[in-house]
């Protein structure tokens, strides 16, 4: 499927949109005031150990201190000269309040929660993921074929010498190397873990000895494949940087590179502006007439499939399991676009026919099969649901772009009218008891001054007898429909 890569430049972000026959796949939003920080390696000090959790905050520099969990450290193995996670040893015989510590983020800052953090140092490069403490030549995941592993397993071998420390995985991008474009990214990763080790000789924690590539460098590194026909830039500074850039680290990607020179904005021209918009809403449809509802909280995302207005094939079994085939390309795709992680639960509807249990679950895994982000499929549960995890280590679109409704507070309902006017009547019952005033003045929106004009009335006159006092009313046009206030006169 050929891919085309559309970069947006304004001084204040940078967008990517990854496009795949017309339809925009996948987003990615960096903001010049909040750059994302994984990857980054800093200086770290230890500035607390929480035994019981196994755990240790560690400054870094940053608006709240990271966190550190005892499995993300990477310790000598005390037999040979191999390192590994050695979760068995508690962290309070590991480290010491006070103490430096090089560590690089996994993870960013997402809602209350600082950045995650671990020892073990990996550097990316266009071909290879360098790991100087880890003497180990691995393969993507990604790379199925295992005469292929093998091949490039024994490629590599040959080319990093024995007695140089450090080990590699081997990227997709690797299947069509030549050994040169390998030696090339072999030297230019040691070179820069070289300048990181000196920089952190001589720098105080905490301190910031590495900042990741900015998302248009990313762009080029990481989500180019064979696939991508071209990248399209509609900014000639940028377009000039990014082929100074690619020239430099990836020069197969150069050719692939253009400068969008049109009247019209990037984005509005291959509808990318309405795909945000819908990216940010509740319900998705889909073509044949059923919809999504994604909801997403603090601990999951839940998205839940339905028939809608669907009702096309001959029998009702049918119409479900054609449903469902459907949702899962969607699902796969809202993933990527809204870009979605942690826990996520599917609810699929019911079907009682195993086979199309077993074709939807076929067909949802190898939907999901495009996606760059490690996940995990378990399947259906006893009670219907397919649970799932994709790894999470950026914020998603909607925490990107939006914040909690202040009116609601985040609920997605507000209170009815009636509600809040009977809330005042409350009140004011509670202020009488409390205060001797000349009169009480509501205050509220214009949808609850109506209601007390009308239907509510009776109640409101009834509440001034029985208190004895006066209630006058006041709309106020800027008021949400909950707020309110009661002023004594």
């Amino acid at each position: 499927m050929s891919e085309e890569i559309l970069i947006n430049f304004t001084p204040q972000e940078t967008r990517v949109a990854v496009m795949a026959q017309g339809v925009v796949q996948e987003l990615h939003i960096e903001r010049t005031a909040s750059r994302g920080l994984v990857g980054n390696i800093y200086l770290g000090k230890v500035s607390r150990i929480l035994p019981g959790m196994q755990s240790a905050f560690i400054e870094v520099g940053l608006e709240r201190t990271a966190f550190l969990h005892v499995a993300d450290i990477w310790q000598p193995r005390e037999t040979g000269g191999e390192h590994g996670r050695d979760g068995h040893k508690p962290i309070e015989k590991i480290l010491a309040e006070g103490q430096s510590l090089l560590v690089q983020v996994i993870k960013d800052p997402i809602g209350t929660k600082g950045a995650r953090l671990s020892t073990q140092i990996s550097l990316a490069g266009r071909m290879l993921v360098y790991l100087p403490q880890d003497k180990h030549i691995g393969i993507s995941q990604r790379i199925e074929d295992e005469a292929e592993r093998e091949s490039l397993r024994a490629r590599l071998t040959a080319l990093v010498p024995e007695d140089e420390p450090g080990g590699f995985i081997v990227r997709t991008m690797a299947e069509t190397a030549t050994d040169a474009e390998l030696v090339n990214d072999i030297a230019y990763l040691r070179k820069l873990w070289s300048d990181i080790r000196d920089k952190a000789r001589v720098a105080g924690a905490p301190a910031c000895l590495y900042r990741e590539l900015h998302l248009a460098q990313r762009v080029l590194r990481d989500l180019v494949n064979p696939d991508t026909s071209r990248i399209v830039i509609d900014s000639r500074e940028n377009f000039q940087k990014l082929q100074s850039f690619a020239a430099e680290y990836t020069p197969a990607v150069s050719p692939l590179l253009e400068h969008y020179t049109g009247q019209r904005p990037l984005f509005d021209l291959y509808g990318v502006e309405d795909e945000i918009e819908k990216a940010l809403a509740r319900r998705v449809e889909l073509k044949s007439g059923g919809y999504l509802i994604i909801d997403q909280t603090e601990a999951m995302t839940t998205i839940d499939v339905n028939t809608g207005g669907f009702v096309g094939l001959r029998n009702f079994d049918d119409t479900i399991f054609k449903t469902n085939l459907e949702a899962t390309q969607t699902i796969a795709r809202q993933l990527r676009l809204r870009n979605l992680g942690g826990i996520i639960i599917v609810d699929f509807i019911d079907m009682e026919n195993p086979e199309h249990r077993q074709a939807v679950l076929s067909e949802f895994n190898k939907a999901l099969a495009r996606d760059h982000t490690r996940l995990t499929v378990n399947g259906f549960t006893a009670l219907g649901l397919v649970e799932m995890t994709r790894k999470r280590t950026r914020e998603s679109l909607a925490h990107v772009l939006c914040e909690t409704c202040p009116t609601c507070g985040g609920r997605g309902e507000v209170k009815t009218a009636r509600t809040v006017a009977y809330e005042i009547l409350r009140e004011l019952l509670r202020e009488a008891r409390q205060f001797n005033a000349r009169e009480y003045r509501v205050l509220a929106s214009p949808q609850v001054i109506d209601l007390f004009l009308d239907e509510e009335s009776q109640s409101l006159a009834m509440l001034s007898d029985f208190i004895g006092k006066p209630v006058s009313l006041q709309a106020e046009a800027s008021y949400a429909q909950e707020q309110y206030d009661i002023v004594l006169m």
